[in-house]
């Protein structure tokens, strides 16, 4: 785990934003078009956590984006390069553009503040999409990554952060995978190599802490 120093420098609420990765009712919520997903999502606590995150980033004035993952109805622009995409696209329940499944899913609070970003291709919440220039407008120095999948999506965007020259910090009991036992080895053996990997709670802490006026 980092020290309390360096965590408290690097989630300074001026210059931290928190992204919420595929939180979407389509993806972790009761009607998930991956059930198990969803469910390790919602027993482990990682949904839970990521709500209380949130929440906390409202309270500090943390700027919050939602990634939200979609497709058009008649499927254009979205990839058919991989196995995953062609999997997607015989779902029964299809994240379309507009519908139910592509809302922020409960118990994650959305501020009018939040900015929602939605992308119709790839795998990365941040390459190819407008979050980069968003992070970038918003004097963004690290970026707390949350939500789903750490077998895909999550990892993605700590690479695409990390390349694109922001430190990541994860919160690592506030990302799910599939099968649950996945997720803690990818933290430790990739994710910890190249971001701050921390807890929810070390997260809070920070973020509650009383801060000199500027």
């Amino acid at each position: 785990m980092p020290s309390d120093a360096r965590l408290i420098e690097q989630l300074d609420p001026a210059s931290t934003v928190l992204l919420t990765v595929e939180c979407q009712r389509g993806v972790v919520g009761p009607e998930s078009a991956l059930p198990e997903l969803a469910a390790v999502a919602r027993t482990s606590g990682a949904l839970t956590r990521t709500a209380r995150l949130v929440a906390a980033a409202h309270e500090a004035g943390v700027q919050v984006i939602h990634a939200v993952a979609q497709r058009r109805p008649d499927g254009r622009g979205a990839n058919h390069n991989a196995r995953l995409f062609r999997a997607a696209e015989r779902l029964p329940v299809q994240q379309t553009v507009g519908s139910t499944a592509v809302r922020i899913a409960d118990p994650i609070p959305v501020s009018e503040d939040d900015l929602v970003v939605h992308r119709l291709h790839g795998l990365s919440p941040i390459a190819g999409t407008d979050v980069d220039a968003l992070l970038r407008n918003f004097g963004c120095r690290s970026l707390v990554v949350t939500g789903v999948s750490a077998n895909v999506a999550v990892p993605n965007a700590v690479f695409d952060a990390v390349n694109l020259g922001y430190t990541a910090v994860v919160p690592a009991d506030a990302i799910a995978g599939v099968p649950a036992d996945y997720t803690p080895a990818m933290v430790r053996n990739t994710l910890a190599l190249v971001a701050t990997v921390t807890t929810t709670d070390e997260v809070l802490a920070v973020w509650k802490r009383p801060r000199r006026p500027r």
